[in-house]
């Protein structure tokens, strides 16, 4: 009996959410011949470790790259110590920052942690291109460079548009596709996952190992998920992210307040629903739908458990106007009052409840701060010594102690 589904079965799962597939009768004949010869096709996600956390953004390649290894097929992770040196230029509007390869370790032991949660990560195979690439000689690097020419390097999205812009592209950025490429060439991959903005970079794999005499890649991409405010794409810069690492209960309540036309894409990318499922959900109430969907995201990283109890949790603070049930209790600071008193301004800016104090200003314009369940108003409020709940936004309480 074949350790690998029936191919129709496979591609059915393959298929789901993709963008790009790069060649779909290539796939096909990839996996009659796996399940014929019971060999795992090389499946390659690259992954340049340029900042040290992860959103759940980067999951929706990870989740597919997952699909095959459930399928019976082998990961192959490209941990990018070289490239995360060189910087990805794609849809950057300007060149990178480069990172020291200390930086470049650091993030990536956070990052092997994090995946985790969606890969069985022992049962990947796992690379450095810094193996390959690291013992490179001057010569090797030209004859790489020799492969691809300028017409094609601007071919480019990103580049091109640079360049008509007449804004600068320095000449590293221009290899980056090609060390990415050659990763593929150095582990034979048979398929590789990227990205939908990844596509030139993935086609570039393609060509340099057809020049090498291997048979190429099946190029597959992914879409680029939107932020929370429904309009970006999901970016910890842009603050509109779900982190891989946030708590249960934070997680599912950022879920909650994802727009309601991002439902779909959500369940569909984030979450194991089945089409049919997904449409009977958004059939009906929407709030009921958003709540089983954040109850799935939850759960597939935190466990099940975990998921239901996020639930429940939001349940009895939104619906039943009760309070969590673990509510943090801080002090405050006596450096932070002025005259005996706190501005609450200070206080909720000083606990972490806003990133800056302009922002907690803000907050307490829009009425988004409480104090003991009363919404905070005036020009520059103030509480005395003394014990109050504070509350900022929905999700948010703190038990603050004034001392006296």
């Amino acid at each position: 009996m074949s350790k690998f589904p029936p191919v129709d079965e496979q591609l059915a799962r393959i298929k789901r959410g993709v963008v790009d597939l790069v060649q779909e009768p290539l796939l096909r004949a990839r996996l009659e011949e796996s399940r014929q010869k019971q060999q795992p096709l090389r499946v390659k996600f690259g992954i340049d470790p340029s900042s040290p956390d992860i959103h759940i953004g980067h999951t929706v390649p990870l989740r597919k790259l997952r699909s095959f290894q459930e399928l019976g097929h082998l990961p192959v992770i490209i941990w990018g110590s070289a490239t995360a040196r060189v910087g990805d230029p794609t849809g950057k509007s300007k060149t990178r920052p480069q990172l020291t390869l200390d930086q470049v370790r650091e993030n990536l032991a956070t990052y092997q942690a994090q995946i985790g949660k969606v890969l069985d990560i022992d049962a990947c195979e796992q690379h450095e291109n810094g193996e390959w690439f690291d013992s490179m000689g001057f010569a090797d690097f030209i004859r790489l460079m020799g492969r691809m020419t300028v017409a094609r390097a601007i071919e480019n999205d990103t580049v091109g548009k640079r360049l008509e812009k007449q804004e600068p592209v320095s000449l590293h950025e221009l290899i980056y596709p090609l060390m990415q490429g050659q990763d593929s060439v150095e582990i034979r991959c048979d398929v590789e996952i990227g990205g939908s903005d990844q596509l030139y970079n993935l086609l570039v794999g393609r060509m340099l190992q057809e020049q090498a005499g291997q048979a190429p890649q099946v190029c597959l991409t992914m879409p680029i998920i939107e932020g929370l405010d429904g309009v970006q794409k999901m970016s910890k810069s842009l603050g509109n992210y779900i982190g891989i690492h946030d708590q249960p209960k934070d997680m599912f309540g950022k879920v909650m307040s994802v727009p309601d036309e991002l439902m779909q894409k959500y369940f569909l990318l984030l979450t194991d629903t089945s089409p049919e499922e997904i449409e009977t959900l958004l059939a009906g109430h929407p709030r009921e739908a958003k709540a089983t969907l954040a109850e799935r995201i939850t759960a597939d990283l935190h466990g099940e458990a975990a998921g239901r109890e996020a639930r429940a949790e939001f349940d009895r603070v939104f619906q039943q106007k009760a309070l969590p049930s673990e509510i943090p209790e801080r002090d405050c600071d006596p450096e932070w009052m002025r005259d005996g008193e706190v501005l609450v301004a200070v206080l909720v800016h000083k606990l972490g409840l806003a990133q800056s104090g302009s922002e907690a200003r803000r907050l307490i314009q829009q009425k988004g701060v409480k104090v003991d369940g009363e919404a905070v108003q005036g020009e520059r409020p103030s509480l005395k010594p003394g014990s109050y709940l504070l509350q900022v936004g929905r999700r948010k309480f703190v038990q603050v102690r004034i001392p006296d």
